[in-house]
């Protein structure tokens, strides 16, 4: 106890010591601050020791209370807690319906599934529904502003939490430079003006050769609102959801009023192949749920808000989506549905020239608040991935009157405004998809692991049963998506894969005991759900496009070697500095409590 208490008031004297600085006086020392980076010899003595540091980095895990507390303090200042179940509803709206439901519903209606779009939506409503009472669960235990990032250290260790790193990074700023480009495409239908006709036409390659200059405006505007208050971003974000829920309202009833069932044959014009494909794209709609766990921190009450906040703002979306894309497909037929602003043409074809300014004036709104809470949700994934020290920790400090992640919000804005000024939403769609399936995938095996694995109570024999039965919920629910896109009008593949996939999640349940009960919100029918989640979004990568394992291959590659020259010698020298200490004397005090609730 001694030397923990020694060491916690060397943490607050360094602490104490930081606080006394600008937040602006910042320098080399703090994007760098590592041993390993103080000179050319002691990188080189660093690299030289990298098959240990992975070694080290691999088998770590965090804990609960090292989140919450040692690492969160990184920060030097707290997040300011003051939202409510309230603001987190809203935020979800806000978060959430966006570029996805007006954008890629008529361009995936368009390309690869026609009216079946509404069963896209329902199959990929279903696995993110499974992925938010995951989210739920972790963020009333966990309840800093990582989400995922800090879910996955604790349960899957430093090196899984940087793969998921490695692509919250990716979402964060492919997603909001998609919207953005998104926004460009609806301003043009407002102005009644072609859609590209505000870009810069360019000699350069397909799919980046449209330069979008208004999409880095919007970006960079957003991004200063959330900078500025939490809680008065809230409120933005509370009238403008209003105004977008009215338009959506508009939509659906002035949609179903010129509805024609003719426009629904032929049903599935492009195959069960081509709804699935389209699942798996318009899953990008359902993506920002996870930028409310991300504001826990900020939450008064995670216990009751989080679950309120998730769980209800998400039900309501699901069925939201599913009649605009019903009246959508009713409206017009699939083959005429623009793919840049389907919904502002559909009505224009029906003689409702003036709705398709109010669409589009809706649009816009629900774009913003996309961007708005993507910008806080984002921006507070890079603040706890920087306390890490996986990103420079210069990105963690959180302003002293503000309240908010200053250095983390520009670095978002900034990388997302120069990938939006470049590239196309197709091709952005695609690899945010796929990046957002596997870290949800990730999510769901992590769940299983905090229920079924404790530290010092689990033993070396149940330890063997996890992994040999989530090899094979992992190993079938691949074996269903390669079948299914090899296959697609086959059978006998399933015959295989289903029965393994049962055999996994049931030996789970019958003979690995959980050792870990949730405290408060948990999800039900553990293990069930959660393998489910697991087979859904392996299954809907695999539906994605080989162009979009390319490019997620290539970026995460990428990522590979920047951890190995860097982010695996910052995280090792902070886990062996003093904070590590201190995390280590916490870590031992939850397994003596976990020990003694199981022998209790």
């Amino acid at each position: 106890m001694k030397a923990g208490a020694g060491a916690e008031v060397d943490a607050g004297a360094k602490a104490n010591e930081s606080q006394s600085r600008s937040y602006w006086s910042r320098g080399w020392r703090d994007l760098f601050p590592e041993e390993s980076f103080q000179s050319w010899g002691a990188y080189r003595r660093a690299v030289a020791e990298t098959p240990h540091r992975l070694n080290d980095r691999f088998q770590s895990r965090s804990s609960d209370a090292a989140e919450l507390g040692s690492v969160r303090r990184r920060s030097e200042n707290d997040m300011k807690r003051c939202l409510t179940w309230w603001d987190l509803t809203w935020f979800g709206f806000g978060s959430v319906i966006g570029a996805g439901i007006f954008v890629l519903t008529g361009q995936e209606a368009h390309d690869h599934a026609g009216p079946a779009i509404i069963l896209s939506y329902i199959a990929s409503g279903v696995s993110a529904m499974l992925s938010v009472f995951c989210y739920t669960e972790f963020a009333v235990e966990i309840p800093v502003a990582g989400g995922s990032f800090a879910y996955l250290r604790v349960e899957l260790g430093d090196f899984a939490a940087f793969i998921a790193a490695a692509n919250l990074i990716l979402e964060s700023i492919i997603g909001s430079a998609a919207v953005a480009r998104a926004w460009t495409s609806y301003f043009t239908t407002l102005l009644n003006r072609p859609s590209n006709s505000l870009r810069i036409h360019t000699n350069l390659a397909h799919d980046f050769n449209l330069l979008d200059p208004i999409a880095v405006v919007i970006l960079g505007i957003t991004g200063t609102v959330a900078m500025v208050s939490t809680k008065k971003t809230s409120y933005f974000n509370w009238v403008a959801s209003a105004v977008h829920v009215v338009v959506i309202v508009f939509v659906i009833i002035a949609g179903f009023a010129h509805a024609e069932t003719r426009n629904l044959k032929p049903f599935f014009p492009f195959g069960v192949q081509g709804v699935f494909r389209a699942a798996a794209i318009v899953y990008f709609a359902y993506g920002g749920f996870d930028n409310i766990a991300t504001m826990a921190e900020e939450t008064k009450n995670p216990s009751r808000d989080i679950p309120l906040g998730l769980l209800g703002s998400m039900s309501i979306i699901t069925v939201i989506y599913c009649l605009m894309a019903l009246s959508l497909s009713m409206m017009q037929r699939y083959s005429d549905i623009d793919t840049n602003a389907a919904y502002s043409v559909a009505f224009r074809n029906v003689g409702m020239k003036w709705a398709q300014y109010i669409v589009a004036l809706g649009a816009l709104k629900g774009m913003t608040t996309v961007l708005l809470v993507g910008a806080l949700g984002n921006a507070r994934y890079m603040t706890h991935i920087a306390r890490s020290h996986i990103i420079p920790p210069l990105f963690a400090l959180v302003h002293p009157k503000t309240g908010t992640p200053i250095y983390a919000t520009i670095l978002i804005t900034f990388c997302s405004a120069c990938i939006a000024f470049f590239s196309s939403l197709e091709i952005l769609a695609s690899l945010l998809s796929i990046s957002t399936l596997f870290i949800f995938m990730m999510m769901a095996i992590a769940l299983l692991v905090r229920r079924y694995y404790v530290s010092g109570v689990s033993t070396k024999e149940e330890q063997v049963k996890l992994v040999g039965f989530l090899l094979l919920i992992v190993a079938s629910s691949m074996g269903m998506s390669a079948y299914w896109g090899l296959r697609p009008h086959g059978w006998v593949g399933y015959v295989v894969t289903v029965p393994v996939w049962v055999l996994g999640t049931l030996g789970l349940e019958l003979f690995v005991p959980q050792r870990r009960k949730a405290k408060v919100w948990g999800v039900p029918l553990v293990p069930w759900l959660p393998s489910l989640s697991i087979a859904t979004n392996l299954f809907l990568m695999g539906s994605l496009g080989y162009e979009s394992f390319i490019r997620f291959g290539i970026c995460t590659g990428i990522m590979l070697v920047y951890y190995v020259f860097f982010g695996v010698h910052a995280t090792y020298d902070v886990a062996h500095g003093e904070d590590g200490e201190i995390d280590k004397l916490v870590n031992g005090s939850e397994d003596k409590v976990a020990a003694g609730g199981e022998k209790a």
